[in-house]
């Protein structure tokens, strides 16, 4: 029914969606203009909290620069007590753009949504997995996705 606000298991299902087209400004869009997304496992340098759209855009904003992906090969959406509230388990396949070596990383988030936009995105991902999968260190993959604001 037009009208009807994304629901939580809607974004997860249109943020894949956009991930597997490069889409990172939509990708970004998802997000509520107060929206926030955290890194809880974020190694040191590494931005642990994204507050805004804006700085979601941002941060991803040179990420097919580093990473193209090419298939979510699982996918596991867990509702939750909380309508608004979902669990999502993922793995992505794709290609290292630096080695062209390929790239597989499982993910876990936990995604809030507010008015079919997403108000909190958490990202449990190892740091050191995807430094590995990189074919680098984890400082390399810092200095690859952390912010000016992050450093500050």
């Amino acid at each position: 029914m037009p009208g009807t606000p994304r629901t939580p298991r809607d974004l997860v299902e249109e943020a894949l969606r956009l991930l597997l087209a490069k889409d990172m400004a939509g990708f970004a869009s998802l997000w509520a203009e107060d929206g926030i997304l955290e890194f809880p496992f974020a190694s040191a340098g590494y931005p642990q909290r994204l507050e805004g759209r804006d700085a979601v855009r941002e941060y991803l904003r040179d990420y097919n620069d580093h990473v193209i992906p090419t298939a979510v090969v699982s996918r596991t959406v867990h509702e939750t007590a909380d309508p608004e509230v979902v669990v999502v388990e993922f793995e992505v396949d794709g290609t290292v753009v630096a080695t062209q070596r390929p790239y597989r990383m499982s993910y876990i988030a936990v995604l809030t949504a507010r008015g079919g936009e997403i108000a909190h995105y958490r990202d449990y991902w190892s740091p050191l997995a995807a430094a590995e999968a990189m074919g680098g260190s984890v400082d390399e993959l810092t200095a690859a996705f952390a912010s000016e604001e992050a450093h500050a």
